[in-house]
């Protein structure tokens, strides 16, 4: 399998794809709403590079981690993906999509996976009817992650991320036909997805997967947090109009991102986490902006039945006592219409 790389905190699977993990206002868990704004990038390190201080079990699973706050929320952006794709998105090793078990192999009944570039980001799972309910991190062991839910076990936590690419054939196509529009429009035939890649270098990774500790590290407990789920808003997940044999039949990158609690962070990297989650009824009242996209030409996937018993983390945690303030109509903002350092695999 081709080596994924992380360039800054941008992750770069095979065949073009970029994936970035933004930090963001939780929404209430009654309620549909906009699109919550972008706070900027989680910051995202390898696991490879901290050997000596992660939890004995990332060792053999290799990947990424990034910090993040209990109740904190994410969304995955997809800016900056050049070529299509076929991404899978497991939370705890659940698809995101399908809400169906984790697996090699895409699906079409129900579709598991999301088409990219179509597809320009992802706010949670797949609730349907033009919805999803938003991405919330939680820590294992109460039973109110995504995982928890649907499988009545929380053993993997994270977030997983797997590629497949066109076929040959199909790419050859889809390259042909770029050509043809950018003819049309005079505009470049493959800059139409997200913008200029970055120009750091690249650098050879120590096994993730290597057998054994570092030297003198002593084992310890996984930092166990997982992605449970809040409040919905209005996002569509695309339903894919190639012809399933068009794709790859083996995934050609993929990556466990582990999710690290801001203290476990500070002891792993030694570096300092991000501040707490900006007060989203602060944000409101400065008249910051929420989006509202919409897509005409592309067909919702339905709800997941799997996916639609998930109920929200208060249910574990307790009420939401974060102040809200619904932002004003004028605030709702309508939208649509060179490599890093490579990532290891492991065994998960």
């Amino acid at each position: 399998m081709t080596d994924v790389r992380l360039d800054g905190n941008t992750l770069r699977l095979p065949g073009g794809v970029a994936v970035r993990f933004v930090r963001t206002l939780r929404l209430p868990e009654t309620g549909t709403h906009p699109l919550p704004p972008g706070l900027g990038e989680f910051p995202v390190r390898r696991v490879a590079d901290h050997l000596d201080t992660v939890p004995e079990a990332w060792r053999s699973r290799g990947g990424v981690m990034l910090p993040v706050y209990l109740r904190e929320a994410m969304w995955l952006s997809f800016a900056g993906t050049t070529e299509p794709a076929a991404l899978q998105v497991g939370a705890g090793k659940v698809c995101a999509v399908s809400g169906r078990p984790w697996t090699g192999r895409l699906s079409r009944r129900p579709q598991n996976y999301l088409v990219l570039p179509r597809q320009p980001w992802l706010d949670g799972i797949n609730s349907g009817k033009g919805t999803v309910r938003q991405f919330v991190a939680v820590p294992l062991g109460l039973g109110a992650t995504v995982e928890g839910q649907v499988t009545g076990e929380e053993v993997w936590g994270g977030v997983q991320l797997q590629s497949f690419p066109l076929v040959e054939r199909a790419l050859a196509r889809w390259r042909e036909e770029e050509r043809r529009r950018a003819e049309r429009h005079r505009v470049h035939p493959f800059g139409g997805y997200g913008g200029p890649q970055s120009a750091t270098g690249a650098f050879l990774a120590t096994p993730a997967a290597a057998p054994g500790a570092a030297p003198g590290a002593a084992p310890r407990a996984a930092a166990a947090m997982g992605l449970g789920v809040g409040g919905s808003m209005r996002q569509e997940v695309y339903r894919d109009d190639r012809p399933l044999t068009d794709w790859a039949v083996e995934p050609s990158g993929r990556v466990f991102v582990h999710l690290v609690t801001p203290p476990e962070w500070r002891r792993i990297t030694g570096e300092e986490p991000p501040p707490s989650p900006v007060d989203r009824a602060a944000y409101t009242r400065a008249g910051l902006p929420w989006y509202d996209y919409y897509d005409e030409g592309a067909e919702d996937l339905a709800p997941a039945e799997a996916l639609g018993a998930v109920q929200p983390v208060g249910d574990w945690l307790g009420d939401d006592h974060e102040p809200w303030q619904d932002p004003a109509p004028h605030q709702v903002k309508p939208l649509g219409d060179v490599q890093g350092e490579p990532v290891s695999d492991g065994d998960w």
